[in-house]
């Protein structure tokens, strides 16, 4: 009986250090992010306000582009919280993986699979303004639009992710090498998010503030991103800590994928 109370104590102390780590990149956030809702909006700048005779447009061709911009935006919202809830599934399965294969082996493939769908969705179904969705060739798309390229980018690394952990799960990938894929690519994901470009936070009213709302969001994702990063690499190093470590990263990705799924514009 104190045998197992003790047991039982280890793994809550596992569990709060767990989530204690969770709460590092909101740490991060708050100390060297400055908050965007405290900012004032940026007044217009002189030379920027189009005077009547400046050009005409019709009130038809006013309400279809504000149109296009409320399509656009409920778009890549979509993408985002779809992408999300995925990631949410991914976490889900990593933290019960355990006790489901007990019952459904196959159910070890279920995380690698959550980024292997979110993957191929980003991959074809965003953008739509490409082909086979949109009149724009796949190839004028990734040439003349960084967004579009960042975006398949975001894709390849999620499909190359979901790929290599479930031949790791098969035991068909058992190189050292292999373990360093995850945190590797995820941190090629974290850089590649810090420069992304957004084109809607240059479109509608109060863009520069729309544009630091959409800004401080991706910072908080590649913050959280971070941290997985960081706790998955060092997971995979045989210390003390590697079950406190193997909890906490599934946990920062149940958070990244909250989040996501409450991205706005």
């Amino acid at each position: 009986m104190r045998l197992f109370s003790f047991q039982r104590f280890l793994r809550m102390r596992e569990w709060a250090v767990a989530l204690l780590l969770t709460l590092v990149p909101l740490i991060f956030q708050l100390v060297f992010q400055p908050s965007a809702w405290s900012q004032q909006e940026m007044p217009d700048m002189p030379g920027m306000q189009a005077t009547e005779g400046d050009h005409e447009t019709s009130a038809e061709d006013d309400r279809a582009a504000e149109a296009k911009l409320v399509a656009d935006r409920r778009e890549s919202e979509f993408n985002h919280h779809l992408a999300g809830l995925l990631i949410v599934l991914a976490g889900v399965f990593i933290l019960t993986q355990e006790v489901l294969a007990a019952r459904w082996p196959l159910a070890r493939y279920a995380w690698p699979l959550c980024f292997l769908l979110t993957g191929f969705f980003v991959l074809i179904f965003s953008d739509t303004e490409i082909w086979p969705w949109g009149d724009q060739s796949v190839f004028y798309a990734l040439t003349h639009n960084r967004e579009d390229l960042q975006h398949k980018g975001f894709a390849i690394i999620l499909l190359v992710l979901g790929l290599v952990e479930t031949q790791r799960v098969r035991g068909r990938l058992k190189a050292a090498w292999s373990a360093w894929v995850f945190p590797v690519l995820s941190l090629a994901g974290v850089v590649l998010l810090l420069f992304h470009s957004h084109e809607a936070g240059m479109h509608g009213p109060n863009p520069m503030a729309l544009m630091e709302h959409i800004q401080l969001q991706h910072r908080w994702y590649a913050s959280v991103g971070l941290g997985i990063v960081l706790t998955k690499g060092l997971s995979e190093a045989p210390t003390k800590w590697r079950r406190t470590l193997s909890n906490a990263w599934p946990i920062l990705l149940i958070l990244l994928g909250a989040s996501l799924t409450l991205y706005s514009e």
